[in-house]
């Protein structure tokens, strides 16, 4: 029932426990029970909106900065990561495999900020051997919800 709840719940945060309780077969109290062990656990760690940000705030750049780094003794990329996800201005950090080894997620109120932000606190620190940044034009989807463009139709299509 949790990988089933965790799922509903990634679709769709604003479910209530009643309407969880009829999708999963199981009453609303199981349901605020499993709700409330997977936030004690750490497997929900919050809940967000997804926002069209063209039209929230139209004074928002976002940016994706690689970054090379040299991982530190004992502690690998940890520390480093540990160190850059403190700064306000970044919005997620990820581990990657492959031609880079950090992805930085960052918003600005626009270009100049990111770019100094990069220059200034990201490329000196100790271990960053380079950085890639990236601005984001226009987002379409993201966690399956389409932002911009033509919208799913859930009935599918017949093909006779």
């Amino acid at each position: 029932m949790k990988e089933q709840l965790v799922e509903l719940l990634q679709q769709n945060a604003r479910l209530t426990n009643a309407e969880l309780a009829v999708m999963l077969g199981s009453s609303e109290a199981e349901v605020a029970a499993a709700i409330r062990e997977l936030e004690n656990d750490g497997v929900i760690k919050g809940y967000s909106a997804i926002v069209n940000d063209e039209l929230a705030n139209k004074d928002q750049v976002t940016a994706i900065i690689e970054l090379r780094v040299t991982p530190k003794r004992d502690c690998g990329y940890e520390g480093i990561a540990h160190t850059i996800m403190q700064y306000d201005e970044v919005e997620s950090i990820s581990l990657m495999a492959g031609a880079y080894d950090l992805a930085v997620t960052v918003k600005g109120t626009n270009v100049k900020d990111v770019s100094m932000f990069v220059s200034q606190c990201l490329a000196p620190l100790e271990g960053v051997l380079s950085t890639a940044t990236y601005f984001i034009l226009k987002k379409y989807k993201e966690k399956g919800i389409i932002i911009e463009g033509e919208e799913k139709d859930e009935r599918g299509y017949y093909f006779p």
